[in-house]
């Protein structure tokens, strides 16, 4: 439509501001995961509601990470790294995994590691155990793309989902399939 877009980053003037920005985008509901990885035998992990998948051949997913994160120069250290989709009654886990303070792996929390390692939280909906496959920075944050290697799917569990800065269930439509 016109040939390729201009290389230029400099934000016109009138952009909207930060707050305005994330005003408007709390009306966009999300859904919540939590992001693990293992770095030697130290388990790290965030909660990240910008999930998404990228690619079905190869199969990519991805998330973004503030530039600024204690846990990012940890995660971009891992061969691995599991997505784990939050359930709708795991709010808790969500908000633990979002702090940025204190043991996040720590009871009450639960969770395993897979064969390799990877750190596994359990309760969920579904796991995805991903290989770095790029990052990118993009203003103060970093796209990380991952190769899904494996999947396990626990069943028909109601999402955790984000919106308004609240986290809440999922309620489907009576009639919706």
């Amino acid at each position: 439509m016109g040939g390729d877009p201009p290389m230029n980053r400099d934000l016109p003037d009138g952009h909207a501001g930060e707050e305005q920005f994330r005003r408007a985008l709390a009306g966009h509901a999300a859904g919540v995961v939590v992001v693990t990885a293992a770095v030697g035998d130290v388990p790290v992990g965030l909660t990240a509601t910008s999930f998404s998948s990228v690619s079905l051949r190869p199969p990519l997913v991805s998330f973004y990470i503030g530039q600024s994160s204690s846990t990012w120069p940890w995660l971009r250290k891992a061969e691995r790294f599991a997505v784990n989709v939050l359930s709708g009654d795991q709010a808790d886990l969500a908000a633990r995994f979002a702090r940025t303070n204190g043991d996040r792996f720590a009871p009450p929390t639960h969770w395993h590691t897979d064969p390799l390692g990877t750190p596994l939280l359990d309760g969920v909906a579904v796991h995805l155990t991903c290989a770095p496959y790029t990052t990118t920075d993009i203003g103060d944050h970093v796209l990380v793309v991952g190769l899904v290697l494996g999947t396990r799917i626990a069943g028909a569990a109601e999402p955790l989902l984000y919106h308004q800065g609240r986290f809440g269930q999922f309620v489907p439509d009576g009639d919706a399939q």
